[in-house]
């Protein structure tokens, strides 16, 4: 007698990927994808550099990370506006220049932002690490949805 139960298809390993959010590895998607999204981790990592610095002392004493986590959020935020539809049209130039500007006006601008948020509260380690990371995601957020509009109302 043959078994009636019907066997369920198998499903493909990727769509747990695409459940995450996740993209296929390609040289695409690992420049203008992955490196932008570890880009996110090392700005939000900046920002606790930045208001809260002893915390990052106690967790790597002998190296200050501070130049490598601005490079790092420099490039990833750079190599995402470069890919963003609003520029698809302009010269390869442009296309460098002005995410190049947009990267370094946001990171430093952040910078900045965090560096006198540190000065105006007291000597609360966490209320600043808090506050920082709260402001990098918050800022991450709305840069995006910027870039998204812009998007949105470009002609391509």
């Amino acid at each position: 007698m043959a078994s009636t139960a019907k066997s369920s298809p198998k499903k493909c390993p990727m769509s747990f990927f695409d459940k995450l959010g996740l993209k296929p590895l390609n040289r695409h998607n690992i420049l203008f994808f992955y490196v932008p999204l570890q880009s996110a981790t090392s700005y939000a990592s900046l920002s606790v550099n930045v208001v809260n610095p002893n915390l990052v002392a106690k967790v790597m004493p002998r190296s200050d990370i501070t130049s490598m986590l601005l490079a790092n959020s420099i490039i990833g935020s750079g190599l995402y506006i470069y890919n963003r539809p609003h520029l698809q049209k302009a010269a390869f130039n442009q296309r460098i220049l002005f995410s190049a500007y947009g990267a370094v006006v946001f990171s430093f601008g952040s910078v900045l932002l965090w560096a006198v948020i540190r000065s105006l509260l007291p000597e609360q380690n966490c209320v600043c690490t808090i506050l920082g990371l709260t402001s990098s995601v918050a800022l991450i957020g709305v840069g995006t949805k910027y870039l998204d509009y812009i998007d949105s109302v470009s002609r391509f």
